[in-house]
């Protein structure tokens, strides 16, 4: 195993001070108009997702430890998204920033090992490797709802490639509440599954404490997510629903432990297409968003940093 994905994770955010993930979410009508001026089919669409999300990668990578890829964006465009979306995630590693691949994926036995490899697989060493993925992704959101033995190929491969895994536990949409806050013996599944996932960090703990495996918890859900960590103190949390969801830096303090580890927080449109937001529409524009990207970007950095005692 030639890194280990916690470690890794927790000496970029104690280097930079930051916790931020930002979201590669790549939306045709929110793009400047100078991506969109060479034509709308899905090949000239995915130059412009591969050109858009690389230049974000470049203001962003000496501020945030890491950045999310959502597979969906890239995989509505076919054979073209895709090899995009290759190109993006190479982009971003050749920065230093980790990359995860937001595509909550699942299957049972062979399927989930194809899926596991396909994403967290290493580079080719030579032509004999086995473990050789196409997407060679640093992390990999996956689904639980298969059972554990649909999580066992992930944490295998995740083992083999010092790669990390986030299992959805509490996600921040209002509609997760149908399943996940079901009662389950007595409790809700969520910590049903917060415990199994539990069990698997704590059994792929690195130096700093934290396992390969960790844990999808939305913002939208403070208290959850405070309860959450006291019960899982060996799992990364990855927390989405910051900003445009309304989720604030108040609201995730309770994910962190006193190092200002223990979680990231993602935000996507937030920060990639700022320069649409009031604060900083009308002070840089569509066409200088690169700045617009990196001062909201700093923004949150410094949100996140007052609401952590460890920051103050």
């Amino acid at each position: 195993m030639k890194h280990h994905f916690a470690d890794k994770l927790a000496e970029r955010i104690q280097q930079l001070k930051s916790p931020v993930v930002v979201g590669l979410d790549p939306r045709w009508e929110h793009l400047p108009q100078t991506f969109r001026s060479s034509g709308e089919s899905l090949f000239e669409r995915a130059n412009a997702y591969a050109l858009f999300c690389r230049d974000v990668c470049d203001v962003v990578a000496p501020l945030v430890p890491a950045v999310k890829v959502q597979a969906a964006f890239f995989e509505e465009l076919g054979p073209a998204g895709m090899s995009a979306m290759a190109e993006v995630i190479d982009h971003a590693q050749h920065q230093d920033l980790i990359v995860i691949v937001d595509g909550k994926r699942n299957d049972i036995g062979s399927t989930a090992m194809a899926y596991a490899r396909g994403y967290l697989g290493g580079r080719a060493v030579n032509s004999t490797d086995s473990r050789v993925g196409a997407w060679h992704a640093d992390a990999l959101t996956v689904s639980p709802y298969l059972g554990d033995d649909s999580l066992a190929p992930f944490v295998e491969v995740a083992k083999e490639c010092g790669a990390g895994v986030f299992v959805l536990v509490k996600t921040s949409n209002p509609g997760g509440r149908m399943l996940q806050d079901l009662i389950c013996d007595g409790r809700p599944l969520y910590r049903r599954v917060a415990e199994h996932v539990e069990q698997l960090a704590a059994g792929t703990a690195g130096a700093c404490g934290y396992g390969l495996v960790g844990a999808v918890v939305g913002a939208t859900y403070p208290e959850q997510l405070a309860e959450l960590r006291a019960a899982m103190p060996h799992t990364w949390f990855l927390v989405p629903g910051y900003g445009s969801q309304g989720g604030t830096a108040a609201d995730v303090a309770a994910a962190f432990d006193a190092r200002g580890l223990g979680a990231i927080v993602n935000n996507s449109r937030g920060i990639i297409f700022a320069h649409e937001r009031p604060e900083y529409a009308q002070r840089f524009g569509a066409d200088r968003w690169q700045e617009a990207v990196e001062v909201a970007t700093r923004d949150m950095i410094a949100e996140l940093r007052a609401a952590l005692p460890c920051y103050t």
